[in-house]
């Protein structure tokens, strides 16, 4: 009962967006307790007693980025509705080229690959979660021209491979050729 209030907290709010934002810069491989807390204004006891274990605390951070994550595809949702999958597919890239993102997109990356190879704790799942909100949305843009989720898991690959491309490069120009391209090809 006490997680519970401690779960509802604008203290434990507060403190989840600030590790989030260093995590955000700093990566999760190496996160420790100390140095975060005497980062963001508070003390490793404070973080164990809001977040109950630094694995709570991990998954408070996911929580966090995958807020960032919904909140960005309700806002292409809206920004593209009724429109067909070449388009969503297009606003989605402009939002993960964008420069101001590459930090969450590098958390979201590091976040992904570790959960690939975990079955339990703070990451698991969190692959495919993501997957799951991508797909949904493309699946709901293309639903009018192919039901099928196959054009839509296409698109989310290439999205994926593009994204980790241009991350690995900054390649801006080159990836964004690519980037159409393969749209193209994958919609026909």
């Amino acid at each position: 009962m006490a997680e519970d209030r401690t779960d509802a907290s604008p203290r434990r709010r507060e403190l989840a967006r600030r590790a989030y934002e260093y995590v955000s810069e700093h990566g999760l491989a190496d996160l420790s307790l100390r140095p975060l807390a005497d980062t963001i204004g508070t003390s490793a006891g404070v973080l164990m007693f809001l977040f109950g274990s630094k694995d709570g605390l991990v998954r408070a951070i996911l929580a966090e980025a995958r807020a960032d994550e919904l909140v960005m595809l309700d806002e292409v949702r809206q920004a593209t509705a009724d429109a067909d999958l070449a388009t969503v597919a297009g606003n989605v890239w402009d939002w993960l080229a964008a420069p101001e993102h590459t930090r969450l997109l590098n958390l979201w990356v590091e976040a992904y690959g570790r959960s690939l190879i975990t079955q339990d704790g703070p990451l698991a799942g969190f692959a495919a979660e993501t997957v799951r909100d991508w797909l949904e949305m493309l699946e709901a843009a293309d639903a009018a021209s192919d039901p099928g989720p196959e054009r839509a898991t296409a698109v989310l690959a290439l999205l994926r491979g593009s994204m980790l491309d241009l991350l690995s490069t900054g390649e801006r120009d080159r990836v964004d050729a690519a980037f159409q391209l393969g749209l193209r090809r994958v919609l026909g």
